[in-house]
């Protein structure tokens, strides 16, 4: 894609801008940021992933996939509602989704080892965990909030903590992995996912692509499962305060 056929994409921008300033939306302002950021952010990114590519070195490696982690992390936290000790326990969780999901690929002989698979499965796989573990922690602030006399008379019966937000952990892991499982239903059908559509771009054989758009797809169901079981284990104690009261 040439520099004009690329500069023609901020079309889409102004069409969007149009629309907000038409329908007095008031997101102009966020637009604009997110359009110099996204091109920021996605070229920068660009020079880095040439130059990684170029030294194919197992610590360079390690350390964008931290940088990845702590980022989603990072992001994750947000939707945690302030909770201490919840951004460290997000990071633990997707990192361990993502070394368990790469080390399977990895011992199968499934992708070799080169920073041309495992950058962007792995960037695939770490974004897939972060909005499963925000969605999470979105649904779980609803369902404290929801069921906060439910959970208060449990625990007045007796119950532990566990048993008391049993119920409400549940519900948080299964809304979390309603995305990726229709995703699943829909995909090649609804929709040709990035992935793929990139590869048949690049000039790749469709078969080849879907190969590899399999693989990313179960990975996803894996890294979104682990990531809501492993939050719910690890962070339901953080509802509570140390006398087992709701926080």
């Amino acid at each position: 894609m040439s520099l004009t056929a690329l500069g023609f994409t901020l079309v889409f921008v102004a069409v969007s801008l149009g629309i907000s300033m038409w329908q007095k939306l008031g997101l102009e302002r966020e637009l604009l940021i997110g359009t110099v950021r996204s091109a920021i952010q996605l070229l920068a990114v660009g020079y880095v992933l040439q130059f990684v590519f170029q030294s194919n070195h197992w610590l360079v490696i390690g350390l964008i996939l931290l940088v990845m982690t702590a980022v989603a992390a990072w992001n994750a936290n947000t939707r945690a509602g302030g909770l201490r000790g919840m951004r460290w326990r997000i990071g633990l969780v997707i990192l361990i989704t993502e070394f368990a999901t790469l080390g399977l690929l990895l011992l199968l002989d499934i992708i070799p080892f080169t920073t041309q698979y495992i950058i962007p499965i792995s960037g695939m796989t770490i974004g897939n965990a972060m909005v499963a573990a925000s969605l999470f922690l979105n649904q779980m602030k609803r369902e404290i909030a929801s069921g906060k006399e439910e959970i208060e008379t449990l625990l007045s019966l007796g119950a532990s903590s566990r048993q008391a937000i049993q119920d409400a952990l549940k519900r948080a892991a299964k809304s979390s992995m309603i995305p990726t499982i229709d995703g699943m239903k829909t995909v090649g059908i609804v929709q040709l996912p990035g992935m793929m559509t990139g590869m048949i771009i690049a000039g790749a054989s469709p078969l080849e692509a879907v190969r590899y758009q399999i693989l990313i797809t179960f990975a996803f169901a894996s890294s979104a499962a682990l990531t809501s079981i492993m939050l719910a284990l690890l962070t339901y104690r953080l509802w509570f305060t140390r006398q087992d009261a709701l926080a």
